[in-house]
Order: C-alpha cells, then structure tokens, then sequence
C-alpha cells in the first residue's frame, strides 16, 4: 500500500491486466483536480464494458477447453486405429496363413486323388485287385485310426480312389473342402466346444519348426500299455514308389502330419463304454485300494496290486466276455507288505516284478505263484519300479529312500545307485533302451540319466510346482510327466543338450490330482491319467483338453443304485497294448475295463 502511494503498482499487474492498472493510475493521479469525478467514473469504459469482455474471456476459455477435448478425443481415436491396424495386419497375416496353408492343404488332397487313381489304375491292368485301400490309408485293418476316421465324419462320404476323377478341377475341390468343413464342424459338439483351443493348438503347431528327419514317413513298432512304443499310422505304404517330384510334394506336408494326426484322433471316439466290471471275492477287506496295474506283454493278462497285500491277475478277454457277479484272479499272490508297484517282462511272458511299501522288491513266476528273487538293498518305501524292454534282465526302481537302483534279475544285486535329493516316485526305461532312464522326484523336478555316467543327469526338465508322480515315454524322445499340481506335461528330450528344459510342449488340465497317485499309462499318442474326482481323463498329445472322461460311481450294496462318494479317486490306469482298451481302478477297489468307442 505505501508503494501505491506513489503509483508503484505490481509488475504481475502491469502485466497480466493492463486495463485494471491504467484505472487505478488514473484514480492515483498525483493531481487531484485530475482524478476523476464520480459521474465519470460511472461512465467510464473500465465500467462499463468488462461484462463483454468477461462474457468474451469466458468463450475463449471455454472454446479452448473444446479445443482441447477434441485434442484428447483424436488422440485417443488415433491411438485405437493404430492398435486396430496392427491387429488387421496381424489378421492380415494370420488370414494370408491360412489361405496358404488351406491351398496346401488343398494341393496335397489332390495329388493323393491323382496318385490313388493312377494307382487303382495299375492294379485294374496287372489284375491284382478290384479296390485298393481307401484315402486314409492304413496298413491294419484292424487298427482304430481307420475306423475312427469314418466314425468322426459321419456325414462325409469316404471317397474310394477308383471313383476319384484325375481331372478334378480347383472348383470342385473347394466345394468339396467346404461340404466337409460344414460337416465336421457341425456334427462334432466337442469339436465347437473346443474350438479355440484347437485353434490355438493348431497356430502353435503351424509356427513350431519341424525337425528334418531322415524318414520322415515311418512306421514305429506297436505301442505297449505301459508306454513302449507307437502305431501311429503314417501313409509309408502309399508312397514307397514316389518319384522324386512327387516326395518333394510330400515334404511339403512339413506342419500338416503332427496336426492332422492328432485332430483326427481326437476326434476319433466319442466316449469311455464299460466293457467290465471287475467284482471281486474280497468286498469285505476294507483295504482294496489298487496301486497299480499291468499288462502281460501280449496284452492277454493284467495284474493288480495294492494295499491288501495281493497280485491277483486276471484274464481280459474272459472278464469281458463273461458275465459274472464275481470275478476270481486266475493268478493270486500274497505279499508280507502292501503293494506299491507292479511291472510285467516285457520278454519274459511269466514274469512280473512288485515292490512294496517295506522297500523289498521281488520277480515272481506265475505260472509257479512263487517268489523267483527278492532283492532288499532300498532303505524305506519303493514307489516305482519298470523292466527294461531292451534288456529283460534289467530293473530300476525309485524309493523314498531318496535312491534310484538298477538291478540286474539274474543276480539278484543292484548293478548301480543313482541318489538324489528327493523322493523318488517313478522310474522309467525310454523304448528300446537300456542306457537311459527318467525318473520324477518329489523336489518338483524330471530327471532323464545316461546310465552310462550317473553321476549327473544328462538334462533336469523343470515346469512342475508340485511332486512328479509318473513320467512314461511316448515315444523315444518325447515324455510325459504328471504332478500333484494338476497338470500333466509334455516334454522333448531332444532338447536336452541345454542339460536343463524348462519349457515344454504341452500342458495338459482338465482333471483334478493335488494329493495323490491317480496314475498315468500312454499309448498311440493317447494319455490316461486318473483324477480325485473319481473319473478317468483321456489326452491326446496334441491338445491340452481332454478328449474324453469317465466317472465311476459307486453301486450300493443294499439298494443296488449309483451313488457319488467325494472322498474315491482313480488310483491307477494301464492301456492294453494295440488297443483301444484300458483297465482302471479306483481307492475302493472298483476295477473297470474301459473301450474308447
């Protein structure tokens, strides 16, 4: 105030509102006379107009708040158009995938149509035969890919290669791919429930890097129940005689063979029947829990063991084709301690191997009912035990003693230990080999040895968050591993040169296991895994979501009706060998002979 005095205003004010300051000099005019009277000020121009100017001011900030929010409003526009752009381009890209892939696809299916009619051609001259083999060529007739293939286009004609016009033109081609798409996907409820996982299994098997292989159209040897082997079904047969043009048309297959493979059998069956219901004469032992099960390497017998201290074995055939209210073991063996494990020869047809929860493991005859060696090296509980199909004479087993042991049959010794830091839950040879061995341990992990040097594993595969309770080969470089976390997993050992694998090919859930052994059996590229819901879930390799699933329910006694007990769970599985057939067990005993159908 004293600087107002003498007309010193402050410089914001000089500067921000000049009018203002140029009024309040005027009303500070060192002359008095000068100053302005009242009736001036009234009409003076600071008084009379700042209505306007406010009115004006208020405009132009609000027509620069506008202006702003229009700034906003494109940037965000811009902003989704870009993000909208590059998911196009991604369509775009995905879109030009496919479009490639289906005239791949497209090309491939009229080669086979051209090569099956020359074929069908050359035979009609040599009259060798009338028909050959239709398009989904398989070389047994017995062997389910064949008859799934039909049973999961029902309404698709199966075209013979006789009839198959030479001359098919790119139209009919594609009227026919869109005749069968409509089918297949409408006719298949599973199929739509799926989709977007059979779609995201199929870009992830699109973008995954084929591995050359020097043959890549071969035929494994049969796959056992417990894993050993593989009847994938491959077209080998038809093209044997392929010039050199044609088998680079072949090649170019490249993503197409593992896709079409597994979505064709996951698709093949539509459910789990019961073909038997296994009744046994000792309902009364409160301790039925079966641990494991076995097949006979013919697949002719199996054998279950458990905590009632017995290896009962049964015939398969005659348990289905018999209908009986009870069904006596045509073998029974009685053991001093309860069962954990149970594991046929796979060359020696009388010969089984158990191990019980005393640390003992034994090969028994049973033809004699009796025990052949008794081996007690291991220090507490064997969970796991597995014969090598390479060499009959060779056994490993897994204990909680924190030890994998080999053991040599005739000597009745172990020939090697391998420890560890964990329990060991499951053991097992790949096909065909004596040298390697996996085993799954209660620290989470996978461990895959060259028994040649057992000092340190040939590679960890790490991805478990829980207790890995089995692992099986699928096939000689491919295993899978399951855990009370849940999830089953698919890995490549091929891989292992990194010595350790922390990602692997698949992840399989859908069924429930946080506690106990459910058990786990493989074969043609199906897995079977048991679940604390008291069902039986069936993988294909391929996809994460079960193909299919069962649920045991419980008949009682006095009334005779199906009744659900929460507190059963599937406590082991076992495919039978070149089939579609499994055998089943739950913790109260209830044994069941399952058919995909």
């Amino acid at each position: 105030m004293s600087s107002l005095r003498h007309r010193i205003l402050p410089p914001q004010l000089l500067l921000k509102w000049p009018k203002e300051a140029s009024f309040c000099l005027w009303l500070l005019h060192p002359e008095p006379a000068s100053r302005p009277k009242m009736g001036e000020l009234l009409q003076s121009e600071f008084l009379n107009e700042p209505r306007d100017n406010l009115e004006e001011r208020e405009a132009a900030i609000q027509l620069r708040e506008r202006i702003e929010e229009q700034e906003s409003l494109l940037e965000f526009l811009l902003l989704i158009q870009q993000r909208k752009q590059e998911a196009a381009d991604k369509l775009q890209d995905t879109v030009s995938l496919l479009c490639s892939d289906i005239e791949e696809v497209m090309v491939h299916q009229t080669f086979l149509m051209k090569k099956g009619g020359s074929c069908s051609e050359r035979t009609k001259d040599d009259n060798l035969a009338s028909n050959l083999p239709q398009l989904s060529i398989v070389d047994n007739d017995e062997s389910s890919s064949l008859v799934s293939r039909k049973r999961f286009r029902p309404g698709i004609q199966i075209l013979d290669v006789e009839e198959c016009d030479d001359n098919l033109d790119d139209g009919q081609n594609s009227d026919m791919i869109t005749e069968t798409q409509g089918s297949l996907l409408f006719k298949s409820s599973r199929l739509m429930n799926n989709f977007k996982q059979l779609e995201s299994a199929y870009f992830l098997t699109r973008c995954r890097p084929v591995r050359p292989s020097g043959k890549p159209f071969t035929r494994h040897s049969p796959m056992s129940s417990d894993g050993r082997g593989s009847i994938v079904v491959t077209e080998r047969s038809s093209i044997d005689n392929l010039a050199p043009k044609e088998l680079y048309i072949e090649s170019r297959r490249g993503w197409i063979s593992p896709f079409l493979e597994g979505f064709c059998k996951y698709l093949s069956f539509s459910k789990l029947k019961v073909k038997a219901d296994l009744k046994q004469g000792d309902l009364l032992n409160s301790s039925n829990l079966v641990c494991s099960l076995s097949f006979d390497r013919d697949g002719e017998f199996f054998a279950t063991a458990g905590v009632n201290k017995k290896i009962k074995v049964f015939e398969c055939d005659a348990a289905i084709n018999e209908n009986r209210d009870i069904h006596y073991p045509v073998v029974e063996m009685a053991s001093r301690s309860k069962l954990s494990s149970v594991c046929w020869n796979s060359y020696i047809k009388s010969q089984i191997a158990s191990s019980n929860f005393e640390g003992v493991v034994q090969v028994w005859d049973v033809t004699r009912s009796q025990v052949l060696t008794e081996m007690r090296e291991h220090e507490r509980r064997v969970w796991s035990i597995d014969f090598s199909s390479a060499d009959p004479t060779m056994l490993a087993s897994g204990s909680d003693d924190c030890s994998v042991k080999l053991w040599n049959i005739d000597q009745g010794v172990s020939i090697g230990t391998i420890r560890t830091k964990a329990n060991v839950c499951s053991v097992q040879f790949p096909l065909e080999s004596s040298r390697f061995l996996a085993f799954g341990s209660a620290d989470h992990r996978i461990y895959y040895y060259d028994l040649r040097n057992s000092k340190v594993p040939l590679c960890t595969l790490v991805g478990h968050n829980k207790t890995v309770s089995y692992v099986r080969f699928v096939d000689p470089t491919n295993l899978v591993s399951a855990s009370t976390d849940n999830t089953l997993k698919l890995w490549d050992l091929s891989m292992c040169t990194s010595r350790v694998i922390d990602t692997p090919l698949q992840s399989f859930t859908g069924h429930m296991n946080i506690k106990n052994f459910v058990g786990l059996s493989v074969s043609d590229g199906y897995i079977a895994t048991g679940s604390e819901t008291n069902e039986v879930f069936i993988y294909h390799k391929a996809f994460p979501m079960p193909a299919l699933s069962f649920k045991f329910n419980n008949t009682d006694p006095l009334s005779g009706q199906e009744m659900d007990d929460p507190a059963q769970f599937i406590s082991s599985v076992c495919w039978r060998a070149q089939s579609s057939t499994l055998v089943a067990a739950n913790s109260t005993g209830n044994i069941k002979i399952l058919e995909m159908v």
